[in-house]
């Protein structure tokens, strides 16, 4: 199957942020569920354990990676139904993660943003939260879920020409 890359880059003031957003029709209050609750993100990131809270750390299994390492992530921001805001550091470097939702009329948009301070591996960057997020989109429909292969190395021209433009 062929996927279309949607991710979007920003220019900030310490560098850039990439940005996908994804509809659901369902209440903010779903999505955020999906979002937040340990047995709704293993089935499209990985599960997670400790005691969650501003400024508080959990640990977040990567379900869909080899080898499927724990990682450290720092809830930074937590606005129930509204948003969410973490940072990680794992083998790869310095995550800062954003998701925001919106509800009109029982439809919610998703708006994820990484805080980019180099476009170095955003190819990788990029199709691997296309990829997530299409897994979420996957765990809440039913729909068959994708592979990694259908975004990596296909979409590498897509990320390379909008880093080549957001520089």
């Amino acid at each position: 199957m062929t996927r279309t890359p949607a991710g979007r880059l920003f220019r900030t003031a310490t560098g850039h942020d990439l940005v996908l957003t994804r509809t659901f029709r369902a209440p903010a209050a779903d999505v955020w569920a999906s979002l937040t609750e340990s047995e709704r993100t293993a089935r499209w990131f990985g599960p997670w354990e400790g005691d969650a809270g501003p400024g508080r750390t959990i640990r977040v299994q990567m379900a869909y990676e080899e080898q499927q390492p724990w990682c450290d992530v720092r809830i930074e921001v937590c606005e129930p139904q509204r948003r969410l805001g973490v940072s990680m550091i794992d083998g790869s470097g310095s995550w800062l993660l954003e998701f925001a939702l919106a509800e009109t009329d029982g439809t919610t948009e998703l708006r994820f943003a990484q805080r980019l301070t180099s476009l170095d591996g955003i190819a990788e960057v990029g199709a691997g939260w296309e990829y997530y997020l299409d897994m979420l989109v996957a765990s809440r429909d039913g729909s068959r879920q994708p592979e990694f292969d259908e975004y990596h190395p296909a979409m590498t021209p897509y990320y390379r020409a909008l880093a080549a433009d957001g520089v």
